[in-house]
């Protein structure tokens, strides 16, 4: 099916329906050791039939009819065999029953493996991450539109030409609204999801073949950008006369702090605030993204801003901590607080999970481990991204290693 196949057919009688010294006719087909039983519909003599060959005994009347009978089915299941081999279909025993038994045939199409993935996946993934593959399938469909002038398309179809040229379509869309065009990095992912999708119709049995077995899927190194203490100390000391801007550099800041994401900002929740017994104030919640738990000891910083918004009339008709603000809106307003900051860097708020991984935490002593269960990483290697070598931090480190080295040299001399 997927290289080289078996294809087998065999007849049998089920013996365990016998009534009146007959049994029901069965035809077995196998394609790589996968089978599946067609019910033939006649009722057959045990006292003539021989198990061993699955054929009739004798050459005479109703053995001589019977055996005519099968080799009929047998050509006709051979050249049906044949048939889909010739066309390059996906060839299952069920897919071959129903040719046989001219029912409906299951068309596999994109359009249907998005939607199996989405209902089979909505279980497993995070809603945020939902919300990434419905993107990428919006993508699929605009481009089947654009380029294909169609509205879905046969998963049979899909071949390595395919994904080029919806790789190529990517790298040449133009959003029309502010966003800017995707970059090598933003145009894999969208691959990358259209790949676990085809994997999984190709687990499926829904197509013979992977089309991304030979395709390469190339991410860029990217180093993520942060603040560093004196851009944050900046953005903290700034006094800004417009309300709206004041409570985004404050939403910013608390993240700078707290490592949280924009969303689990977001949907903080008072009773996400817990105190610990010896008075220490902690945020205990779960990543919406990958509901793994996130504890988050809150230092100075972080609880001026919680007591500022405590009585926050937005915020408190939400039940959140904190006023709820689009994502987009978020990121237009720090535009504005990066400009007046005279910050020549790109500010998103997701600066704001990089600049406590790398400068509030990392930069400060902080050991990896402590810093990836406040970031809710289920993995420390996706922290280790962060992990980089800071001049403040390395200065510190080659200042107390020569510290270390004269007092070893003094000790020496001394003796």
């Amino acid at each position: 099916m997927r290289s080289s196949q078996s294809f087998g057919i065999y007849f049998t009688l089920r013996t365990d329906k016998t009534k009146d010294g007959q049994a029901p006719l069965y035809l077995a087909v196998t394609v790589n050791k996968t089978k599946c039983f067609i019910a033939l519909k006649q009722m057959v003599d045990l006292d003539i039939w021989d198990g061993g060959s699955g054929r009739a005994r004798g050459s005479r009347g109703r053995a001589k009819e019977l055996n005519a009978y099968l080799e009929e089915v047998r050509i006709a299941l051979a050249g049906i065999y044949k048939d889909m081999q010739v066309k390059g279909q996906l060839i299952t025993p069920q897919l071959i029953k129903n040719k046989f038994l001219g029912e409906e045939e299951h068309t596999y199409t994109l359009n249907k493996l998005m939607a199996y993935h989405n209902e089979t996946a909505s279980t497993s993934l995070g809603p945020a991450t939902m919300r990434h593959y419905q993107v990428s399938q919006r993508y699929l469909a605009r481009f089947l539109k654009e380029k294909h002038h169609v509205g879905d398309i046969g998963l049979n179809e899909i071949d390595f030409q395919f994904i080029q040229d919806f790789d190529n379509y990517l790298r040449h869309f133009k959003p029309v609204d502010h966003q800017k065009p995707l970059s090598n990095n933003g145009v894999m992912v969208h691959l990358i999801r259209l790949k676990k999708m085809i994997h999984m119709a190709y687990n499926l049995e829904w197509i013979p073949k992977d089309p991304f077995s030979n395709y390469k899927l190339r991410m860029k190194r990217v180093n993520k950008e942060f603040l560093t203490e004196a851009e944050l100390s900046r953005i903290e000391q700034k006094e800004f006369e417009i309300a709206s801007v004041d409570m985004i550099r404050d939403l910013f800041v608390f993240c700078c702090y707290t490592g949280l994401s924009y969303i689990d900002l977001m949907q903080l929740r008072p009773e996400h605030i817990s105190k610990a017994e010896d008075g220490t104030m902690w945020i205990r919640t779960r990543r919406e993204k990958t509901e793994f738990p996130v504890v988050v000891p809150l230092v100075n910083e972080a609880l001026v801003l919680l007591k500022k918004y405590k009585k926050n009339p937005r915020a408190n008709y939400n039940g959140t901590v904190f006023p709820v603000i689009s994502n987009q809106k978020v990121n237009l307003y720090l535009k504005e607080v990066s400009k007046l900051c005279g910050i020549k860097k790109n500010l998103t708020f997701h600066m704001a999970r990089h600049t406590f991984a790398t400068t509030v935490a990392l930069s400060n002593g902080v050991p990896i481990e402590t810093v990836s269960k406040i970031l809710g990483h289920s993995k420390i290697a996706t922290t280790q991204i962060y992990a980089r070598v800071l001049e403040k931090k390395m200065k510190e480190d080659m200042k107390l290693l020569q510290q270390r080295l004269t007092a070893n040299k003094t000790l020496r001399e001394a003796k």
